[in-house]
């Protein structure tokens, strides 16, 4: 039986050629606009991920203290008594790590050796950079580069210059290829350096770098007792240490952990991309409520289909009952039909997005998507998105099909028959 109402559905959409496959290339031009956005969306926030976890430190210790100075310091003795203060103005302290190199000597304990791979420790500093008549404002960030090297793989992503030429420098900077593009910088090009305290320092470009991350291309390096001596920090602090782990995934515990042992706090870089990540989530909800609302509009393009057929074939409809196919069977056959169209136009649609993937990530071109600047589009090529959405939209296409064929089961054969021209 089900063979025959299989042939039976078969022939219905077969007859009515041309309006099947305007249907079967409605859902399948769909599903490829689905699945091709959706490729998009994942693949820039798998990129992004992918791009930190290289590039970017996993855990960063900052310089900011765990057990700050309580507000109300007569809390203690006082439990009633309330503490303000007026018109305080003072200082703003910077933060950084004491005493840093004890900190990792703990990093590198037997301990944390296999949950810590590399601890680079870094000093930050807001500085103006100037050249001839150019002048930007840069972070400037001093660094050990064999360590720094370890956390971002910055020797790989130099695009001129050399390494050798930056450790021999005293007042040597690596520059990233955005701050290089904006003042027209090339190597061994003169460059001063302002403070935020006004003092100047000539630097010598012995290197330009592209990681593909925004942010870091937009900064200069330098030597970690240079940017010490920018930033006015003595020999034993600096503004912090990044942390390169072995589960950059789940790292959370660990840095909790480390908050409690050093006593200053550690971010993940979860935390520190957290925005970032919350608009990845927010787009990739867009975009599936995108596939269903498609989805839907697909399958009114399959009910019409099916409630043509049904109209047309209402003869047909009550011979077929008239010879023993029962309520439930007639249901069935129609559903098969929606299906059956569901199911080819998404997997044609499978296909051609296949096709449009592969052709947005061999564009030659490089753009800037959102943190990130990349040549070609990041696409997902993960097949779960595929069978996701060709899923839904085969679902789609299926439920459509009940009304038209709840339809065709209530038709009266002796009705049918007697109103008919047989």
């Amino acid at each position: 039986m089900l063979k025959t109402l299989f042939s039976i559905a078969l022939r219905h959409l077969l007859g009515r050629r041309r309006q099947t496959l305007t249907t079967i290339f409605g859902v399948a031009v769909s599903t490829m606009v689905l699945i091709t956005t959706n490729s998009l969306t994942r693949g820039l926030l798998d990129s992004f991920v992918e791009t930190i976890v290289n590039v970017a430190p996993h855990i960063t210790v900052k310089g900011e203290s765990m057990s700050p100075m309580p507000v109300n310091l007569f809390e203690k003795e006082r439990l009633s008594s309330v503490a303000f203060v007026d018109d305080n103005i003072k200082k703003q302290e910077r933060e950084e790590v004491r005493n840093y190199r004890q900190l990792l000597a703990v990093f590198g304990s037997p301990e944390y050796e296999k949950e810590l791979l590399a601890a680079s420790p870094y000093v930050v500093s807001q500085v103006m950079a100037v050249k001839g008549n150019r002048n930007q404002p840069l972070l400037l960030k001093g660094v050990l580069i064999e360590r720094e090297d370890a956390i971002s793989g910055i020797i790989k992503k130099l695009t001129e210059g050399d390494i050798a030429m930056f450790e021999k420098t005293s007042n040597a900077l690596l520059v990233g290829r955005t701050v290089a593009r904006d003042m027209k910088l090339q190597l061994n090009d003169q460059v001063v350096i302002i403070s935020a305290s006004g003092h100047s320092r000539q630097c010598k470009v012995a290197g330009i770098f592209f990681s593909g991350v925004n942010a870091v291309d937009n900064s200069v390096l330098v030597s970690l007792k240079l940017g010490q001596i920018i930033e006015g920090m003595p020999d034993n602090k600096v503004s912090g240490i990044a942390l390169k782990v072995a589960d950059p995934l789940n790292n959370a515990p660990l840095a909790r952990e480390l908050e409690r042992i050093t006593g200053y706090h550690c971010l993940t870089w979860q935390e520190e991309n957290a925005g970032i990540l919350s608009l990845f989530a927010r787009i990739g909800a867009i975009v599936f409520s995108l596939v269903a609302f498609v989805g839907v509009v697909s399958g009114f393009g399959v009910a019409n289909i099916l409630v043509t057929t049904v109209f047309e074939k209402s003869r047909d409809i009550a011979i077929m009952k008239s010879f023993g196919f029962s309520a439930l069977q007639l249901v069935g056959m129609f559903v098969l039909e929606g299906f059956l169209v569901g199911l080819v136009g998404a997997l044609v649609g499978g296909v051609l997005a296949l096709g449009s993937i592969n052709i947005f990530a061999s564009l030659p071109i490089e753009s800037s998507q959102g943190p990130l600047t990349k040549t070609g589009f990041s696409m997902s090529y993960n097949p779960l998105y595929f069978l996701i959405i060709i899923g839904i939209t085969v679902l789609i296409s299926t439920l459509s099909a009940i009304l038209p064929s709840a339809k065709a089961a209530k038709l009266e054969p002796i009705s049918v028959l007697r109103d008919s021209s047989l």
